[in-house]
């Protein structure tokens, strides 16, 4: 029934941009699978009683100063020109992050924060981005005690409840995502392309899927199709559930959120905002904000973070360190035997991928299987398996 069709494990952004290239580029039949009830994944959303586009699983933000991917995605949707801000909690005082210029006068008195600019200038190029954790090796009075507020107030408590773990503890990937902004530029990413799907993300991954040469099925548990024969398979849930744990488990975190409708315009002054050192939630979201939805109403929710427990939560997040990679290599040699069956996406790969990332891989995925090309990708955090086919 299904040798002459490709299987894809998952409705989210990486599965339905396989799904397009085969089907459309092969013509080929695709089926389409997701234990889950709707298609997109973690970028589902929807609109609300109040008219808000909700962001079921968390703020999803599309950034990249990569061409193809914006092409490719603006086939299927039309952006706005959203650019995302995020501010935090830091001492009392609502302020911008990355820690940047602005911050530094937000938080700091003006002489100060003056002395401290200058020192900075001397150090760093303008419009560079240091790492946290970068910043705390300069030998610099100054500069220590600045590298060493900013780790304290925005970096370690933060990261400790979002990971569960110290920074030091953590892959140099992921630590690296938080830098310090050596500029006024107080956006949260500074990439060419910016912006919120303007019917949505559930809308473009919709719109990705229609064709003749896929079907959707969900509720649909790859258990039932595992021993079923298919002409090739693209899996994009976790690696290690695929081959049930014959090595072990990998770890992940995963978040849980708690929606509150509010009566009034608006709960915060920004999409998201952070709390570093107090509550036990990481963030709160606003919706509307992304889309400029007008309603009385807004609808808000204060993100948690927790282990991923198998049967209780949904992974979110790989846990990058030494030991989970050593754990995911001997996976993907394993892989590396199957000659039909193709892993990617942020649980295939087990890489904390953004959009942007997920959409490059699954391309890049494409050309490595049907079009024999040898992708190099240089960046070890997201270093694929170079190999011709």
């Amino acid at each position: 029934m299904y040798d002459n069709t490709n299987l894809v494990v998952g409705a989210g952004i990486s599965g339905a941009v396989i799904a397009r290239k085969i089907a459309e580029k092969l013509n080929e039949k695709v089926l389409v699978i997701d234990k889950k009830n709707h298609i997109a994944g973690n970028c589902y959303d929807y609109r609300d009683k109040n008219g808000i586009t909700i962001h079921k699983f968390g703020s999803h933000i599309f950034h990249t100063n990569n061409d193809r991917v914006w092409k490719f995605l603006n086939r299927f949707a039309d952006f706005n020109t959203y650019m995302h801000r995020v501010y935090a909690i830091i001492d009392g005082i609502e302020t911008a992050i990355p820690f940047n210029f602005n911050t530094l006068y937000d938080v700091f008195p003006k002489l100060l924060a003056e002395k401290l600019e200058t020192k900075l200038l001397e150090k760093f190029d303008y419009n560079s981005r240091i790492p946290i954790l970068e910043f705390k090796k300069f030998n610099n009075e100054k500069l220590d005690f600045l590298a060493d507020f900013i780790y304290k107030k925005v970096f370690l408590n933060y990261t400790i409840k979002q990971w569960g773990l110290r920074p030091d503890d953590i892959d140099s990937s992921v630590t690296a995502r938080v830098p310090c902004l050596i500029s006024r530029d107080s956006r949260y990413f500074q990439d060419k392309y910016q912006g919120i799907p303007l019917c949505g993300y559930s809308h473009m991954i919709t719109n990705m899927l229609k064709h003749p040469n896929i079907e959707i099925k969900t509720n649909s548990d790859f258990s039932k199709y595992k021993n079923k024969k298919f002409k090739r398979i693209f899996y994009t849930g976790s690696i290690d559930e695929f081959f049930e744990y014959k090595f072990g488990s990998l770890s992940y975190r995963s978040v849980s959120f708690k929606f509150e409708e509010h009566k009034c315009a608006y709960y915060q002054k920004n999409s998201v905002v952070n709390y570093p050192d107090n509550y036990d939630f990481t963030r709160i979201h606003e919706y509307k904000y992304y889309l400029n939805e007008n309603s009385k109403n807004t609808v808000i929710a204060k993100e948690y973070s927790t282990d991923f427990k198998l049967g209780i939560n949904e992974r979110y997040y790989p846990i990058v360190n030494e030991q989970n990679t050593e754990l995911y290599n001997r996976y993907k040699k394993l892989a590396r035997t199957y000659d039909n069956v193709y892993f990617l996406g942020r649980l295939g790969d087990y890489k904390y991928y953004d959009i942007d990332k997920a959409v490059l891989r699954a391309l890049e995925r494409f050309d490595e299987v049907f079009e024999n090309k040898v992708i190099l990708n240089f960046n070890k955090d997201l270093q694929v398996n170079i190999k011709e086919i």
